[in-house]
């Protein structure tokens, strides 16, 4: 697999080219596979994205959702809320198949044994995830252990990756 490299004068463009190419891979998963299954992560950075995503023509009642991440003990009517952020954005704008979110509340181990067992049954077809300022991928800061087999797991955000949150105004 080889990696382009697109570099955008505006965020909307960036999101617009971005949106255009996740679409052509979730529609190239619906016709190989009946449907598609995806990954969606949240931030700043994903705004612009999710914007143009929505408008892409996509059948979306053939599409699962996945939630990448969450804060543990985070109600989801914070605004710093993952889920609260994918519902405004994206899973309450389209119409689709089914959305899996992660919960953070509750019993934690519990909700991640039971998403963990949903993501198994098939392959992920596409992950839209970002890179953090510290190089974190979905809160997976470095240094991560990428040779576990957990699909979810609690983990502990270094300061970097928090005092990113923070400027991008989540957290006060």
């Amino acid at each position: 697999m080889s990696i382009s490299i697109t570099i955008s004068k505006t965020p909307e463009e960036n999101g617009a080219l971005a949106a255009a190419l996740i679409a052509q891979k979730i529609n190239t998963a619906i016709k190989q596979n009946g449907e598609a299954r995806i990954v969606l992560s949240t931030g700043a950075s994903q705004f612009e994205m999710f914007v143009e995503l929505i408008r892409q023509k996509v059948d979306w009642t053939k599409v699962v959702m996945f939630h990448l991440d969450e804060y543990v003990a985070l109600p989801e009517t914070h605004k710093a809320s993952f889920r609260k952020y994918l519902k405004e954005r994206f899973s309450t704008k389209v119409q689709l198949k089914k959305a899996f979110f992660v919960n953070g509340e509750g019993n934690i181990e519990d909700n991640i044994t039971a998403l963990s067992n949903e993501l198994r049954r098939r392959p992920i077809d596409v992950g839209v995830i970002g890179i953090g300022e510290n190089g974190h991928i979905a809160f997976n800061d470095p240094p991560a252990d990428f040779d576990s087999d957990m699909a979810y797991k609690v983990v502990n955000l270094d300061t970097k990756c928090r005092m990113q949150q923070v400027h991008e105004g989540w957290f006060a």
